[in-house]
């Protein structure tokens, strides 16, 4: 019982209209000709498919010369002067990272960024749906600072001291690019189904190199306490509404103004029964019953308004 207020709270974030999607993906410092390509590609591949998502989408990438501390201060201080409360706030870090026991750093050109630095900036960002996916190595070390209330935090190591170069950032652009990682069908990737298909995806890989693993993901989407690996416990419901990308039908609705606001409603409602499912165990059953019914009546008239 005591998880219904945070997720009634959760359900009061999700159901708010939201006007605009900010994207900011830092490429950061490779250190060698392979890593520097790498890291370049994926944020050129996630700037690629955030500017096609849509005319609510505003998407700032930050790679080469470009990816400093100063420059990504500016950028998250321009980002914290158009962002509103009802809007949504992704940044995505890809690159080396560093933890010395106590901070975590991420490596840049120039003077690294600490986790708190970050988390300072973003706190500044009147967002209040964030997430913060960090998919270099040493992440795990970071998710402490990150962590905030209506924040997701994503990491591709469980801890600071998983300090080999990572594969999931790899993982997360294919996510994004696969149909297949839209499970529920609804022409959107939330953050967790992202998430899931990256894990499954970076775990693969390991099995057939026959090479043990050097990084597990984790996530924290609660604002406090340990990173999980598996939703459940309350982790889970905030990056099951957070919708990263929308695909397909989803897609040309937003950009079509006649149709917009029908799958803002698609949206909240989709959002409203995967936060009833997280609150299911602390609910009466009939209650739970009645709202989930009623919930998914709604959706299937809208979605019928949607086809026409």
């Amino acid at each position: 019982m005591k998880r219904i207020p945070l997720l009634a709270a959760v359900l009061v974030m999700t159901l708010q209209s939201r006007a605009a999607v900010y994207y900011v993906t830092v490429a950061g410092l490779g250190g060698e000709p392979d890593y520097e390509q790498r890291f370049t590609a994926a944020a050129q591949d996630l700037d690629k498919l955030f500017k096609a998502s849509g005319s609510t989408a505003h998407v700032y990438t930050l790679i080469g010369a470009q990816a400093t501390a100063s420059q990504l201060r500016d950028t998250l201080n321009t980002v914290a002067g158009k962002a509103t409360p009802g809007d949504d706030f992704v940044l995505i870090l890809i690159g080396h990272g560093s933890f010395d026991g106590f901070e975590y750093k991420f490596n840049l050109v120039g003077p690294d960024v600490t986790a708190g630095e970050i988390a300072a900036m973003c706190d500044r960002i009147p967002a209040q749906r964030q997430l913060i996916v960090d998919t270099s190595s040493a992440s795990g070390g970071s998710i402490a600072a990150f962590e905030r209330p209506g924040r997701a935090v994503i990491a591709a190591t469980k801890s600071g001291t998983e300090k080999n170069a990572t594969v999931f950032a790899r993982y997360w652009v294919e996510a994004l690019q696969d149909p297949e990682a839209d499970t529920d069908k609804s022409d959107s990737v939330s953050a967790m189904e992202a998430f899931i298909y990256a894990a499954k995806k970076t775990a693969a890989f390991y099995d057939s190199q026959k090479r043990l693993a050097t990084e597990h993901a984790v996530f924290n989407d609660i604002g406090r306490g340990e990173p999980v690996r598996e939703a459940g416990n309350g982790q889970g419901a905030l990056m099951s509404s957070f919708t990263l990308l929308r695909l397909g039908t989803s897609q040309r609705a937003a950009n079509d103004p006649a149709k917009r606001a029908l799958l803002a409603k698609k949206e909240e409602l989709e959002q409203k029964i995967d936060t009833l499912k997280y609150q299911k165990a602390a609910m009466d059953p009939e209650d739970y019953k009645k709202q989930l019914t009623a919930a998914l009546i709604e959706l299937a008239k809208v979605q019928e308004d949607l086809d026409k």
